[in-house]
């Protein structure tokens, strides 16, 4: 639980580095799980920055040519080729959902109507820990504390996935959750 965590918040950090560390933001546009290296202590690390945009001042940027990964890509970036920051975080969302359920949004089950972010969005009415992948579940000694971290985590992907670009979050916010969220669970686990 906690090193699919860190990693997830180092994928974060580089984002929020492409985004806000330079005077121009870089845009990755295709953030999934074959571009995310692991080094030997599991860091997490963004590549393949082949279809990665400049924009300036924050300001959206149309491409003609759409080139990212489907079901990672945003809604706007398919339909309209707008390309943003908050295209991204969409991204970084669907990221997030496939590291606690390990479910790609590709999956054969997801047809028609349903999708990864539906999934999760449903299971928040039942258990989250319906739709978390059993492996996380089989490993974990204090399920308080990671039924916690783990509805946190999954409502901070679903702001990420917001259908409107606007109403999402910006990965600087993200990565502030994030780390809030771990050290709530590291602070129940040692509690609990």
């Amino acid at each position: 639980m906690l090193q699919r965590l860190n990693i997830m918040i180092d994928v974060a950090a580089a984002l929020e580095y492409l985004h806000l560390g330079y005077s121009t933001p870089i845009v990755h546009c295709d953030l999934k799980p074959s571009n995310i290296l692991l080094d030997e202590d599991m860091v997490g690390h963004v590549a393949d920055f082949g279809i990665a945009k400049l924009v300036s001042d924050g300001i959206s940027l149309t491409q003609t040519m759409t080139m990212a990964t489907i079901g990672y890509m945003a809604p706007e970036y398919g339909s309209e080729g707008i390309v943003s920051t908050r295209g991204d975080v969409y991204s970084y969302g669907i990221l997030l959902m496939e590291t606690f359920t390990r479910n790609k949004p590709i999956d054969d089950m997801f047809i028609g109507e349903m999708s990864l972010k539906r999934l999760v969005e449903e299971s928040f009415s039942l258990s989250i820990l319906e739709v978390i992948d059993s492996n996380l579940r089989s490993n974990e000694n204090d399920y308080a504390a990671m039924e916690t971290c783990l509805f946190a985590t999954m409502g901070l992907a679903l702001h990420c996935c917001a259908d409107l670009p606007e109403q999402r979050i910006d990965i600087k916010n993200v990565l502030a959750r994030l780390n809030k969220i771990k050290l709530k669970y590291l602070h129940d686990q040692q509690s609990g």
